[in-house]
């Protein structure tokens, strides 16, 4: 499972173009729908803490997870810019998760889920889940979808250039493997106006919906409802993302 490293001293930059604020209002909504109006409630792949941060100010007690020191850093700052402390950061790798208390909800957006390459390490992320969320606790989390690395993204090369800095990004899609490959190339503004080349290797992997529902029944979870990202409405053919409901199978 691959951690940004250099990326995540330009990540927020890149990612100004995400409307954070809408997702967390999605978000926040389907907590809601499963009385989850309150409590504890964790991020993996939190990442830089953007969403973390809006959930803590919906209510939520806050818990971010993530496995590159890099970004968790970032986190931090962040949290002493804002003047604030009530956000619990854990640098972790969400297969060997470990937690504690009542764990209302456990949340992943931003397609960290499809960082876990092995169906059986995702099996094992639902199991850690189920351990650690409350018997009437709920498991929300995204998945890009294959149209999207298929059909949309495929072979393709991607570029930015700001101010402080650059990226270059070569896609590659692997069918068979249901693999995609990302290769960054970035060129970050350093000190008399110099830039430093920094390069990174990135891999996610595509999943169908009928297999993600069997590796949740295997890991004691139940499925509960799948959508169209950031709709109610049904996943389909030409979903791009896809945001999965599941919770602890009561037996």
């Amino acid at each position: 499972m691959e951690a940004y490293s250099s990326f995540a001293q330009v990540y927020d930059l890149f990612m100004d173009n995400v409307p954070y604020e809408e997702w967390s209002s999605y978000l926040t909504g389907l907590l809601q729908e499963y009385n989850v109006t309150e409590g504890t409630v964790v991020e993996l792949g939190c990442g830089t803490g953007k969403m973390t941060r809006l959930l803590a100010d919906a209510g939520y007690d806050m818990v971010g997870v993530d496995n590159s020191a890099e970004m968790l850093e970032i986190a931090g700052e962040r949290q002493e810019e804002e003047e604030r402390n009530d956000i619990l950061y854990l640098l972790q790798d969400m297969r060997e998760l470990e937690l504690f208390g009542n764990i209302r909800a456990i949340v992943s957006v931003c397609d960290s889920m499809n960082y876990i390459l092995e169906p059986e390490d995702l099996k094992k992320v639902f199991e850690l889940v189920k351990k650690y969320l409350a018997e009437d606790g709920v498991f929300i989390f995204d998945l890009n979808t294959v149209y999207k690395y298929r059909d949309l993204m495929g072979e393709c090369t991607i570029s930015e250039n700001r101010e402080e800095s650059s990226f270059i990004w070569d896609n590659y899609f692997y069918e068979d493997e249901m693999v995609n490959e990302y290769d960054l190339t970035l060129f970050i503004r350093e000190k008399n106006d110099l830039y430093r080349k920094y390069e990174e290797l990135h891999y996610q992997k595509a999943y169908e919906l009928e297999q993600v529902k069997t590796l949740l029944l295997q890991a004691g979870m139940e499925f509960v409802a799948a959508y169209d990202a950031f709709t109610h409405d049904p996943v389909t053919a030409e979903s791009e993302r896809m945001y999965i409901i599941a919770r602890p199978k009561v037996i």
